[in-house]
């Protein structure tokens, strides 16, 4: 009875949050993207059961309400994945250490990996809507953003209205969202699983313990994977597209774990949190530094740089 109430306080609850972007308000946006927030906290304070029902019962609602198109987009886009990614957080198997018998829980960087690739695929999936191939793609992206600014006539660029500036505004954007957006639905993938993580460690049903986060680390094959979707990029037609959105979702956890490096090599130094508060407002603000913080996360996937750090400082090191 209480996974049945949760899962519908839950799912209606997420239900809600999503349907808030069809009021068009500045505040929707934030609101969409916390929707597979209480899913995560159901799921991870109770079990993935409870997780998955909600999932359900907000899928039906919006359905039984707003049609089915919103219950597939609901129940592919966020409770499926939010599922999963709470099904895996919860996995453990026993381990014997020193004599003892623990359990190992599952890595986090593997949590953030399958985040990164559960978003691309997302995104991936969204690309038919505006076209199966390059040209009819980014036809159907600049179609789009033509709609959304109230120009054009029966959508044909040429008629577009923007003028010159406009044009290459529109086409700089048709390349660039999406990856940005493969990117910007890992950020909010992962940061919503934390934050459904803390709440539920502080109301003291997290089953888990609180690990290391400036000891995570990805899966060994993770600089590969992002080798080759980023070598795939320049590919063309759909693939160079996939391959880019692939690339994005990766180097997105790789970002992640490069700022859990800078958390790990400052540590014990001077003047450390405006070190770290300067590098978070430089990529908030500029954007590009972004790119310095994912080099880094490769850099030490590649060659273990905080192990490095803390045999020259005499600190234990830890991998999560």
């Amino acid at each position: 009875m209480q996974i049945v109430l949760v899962g519908i306080g839950a799912g209606a609850a997420s239900a809600l949050l999503f349907a808030s972007v069809e009021s068009g308000a500045p505040l929707a946006a934030l609101l969409f993207y916390l929707a597979p927030l209480p899913l995560l906290i159901a799921a991870l304070g109770w079990n993935h059961w409870t997780g998955l029902f909600a999932g359900i019962v907000g899928a039906t609602s919006l359905g039984a309400v707003l049609g089915f198109h919103f219950f597939a987009v609901f129940f592919v886009g966020i409770a499926l994945p939010a599922w999963w990614l709470a099904y895996l957080s919860l996995l453990a198997r026993p381990v014997a250490t020193n004599g003892s018998t623990g359990l190992e829980w599952y890595p986090v960087g593997r949590l953030v990996l399958w985040g990164a690739l559960l978003s691309a695929l997302l995104v991936i999936l969204a690309v038919p809507n505006f076209g199966t191939d390059k040209e009819s793609f980014e036809a159907g992206l600049r179609t789009a953003f033509e709609q959304a600014l109230g120009t054009g006539a029966q959508g044909h660029p040429s008629n577009s209205g923007l003028g010159p500036d406009g044009e290459r505004l529109v086409g700089m954007l048709v390349s660039v969202i999406p990856p940005a957006a493969a990117a910007l639905a890992t950020l909010i993938s992962i940061v919503n699983l934390w934050l459904a993580a803390r709440i539920t460690m502080i109301s003291g049903r997290l089953l888990r313990p609180w690990p290391q986060l400036s000891a995570l680390s990805l899966p060994k094959f993770a600089p590969a994977l992002a080798g080759t979707a980023i070598a795939g990029s320049f590919l063309p037609d759909i693939a160079g597209i996939v391959s880019g959105i692939v690339a994005a979702s990766l180097l997105t956890a790789f970002a992640i774990l490069g700022f859990a490096v800078l958390h790990a090599i400052t540590r014990g130094i001077a003047n450390r949190g405006l070190a770290l508060a300067g590098t978070y407002a430089a990529v908030v603000v500029l954007g590009w530094p972004v790119l310095a913080v994912s080099l880094l996360g490769l850099a030490d996937a590649a060659f273990n740089i905080r192990a490095r750090f803390s045999r020259r400082n005499g600190q234990p090191h830890m991998r999560a």
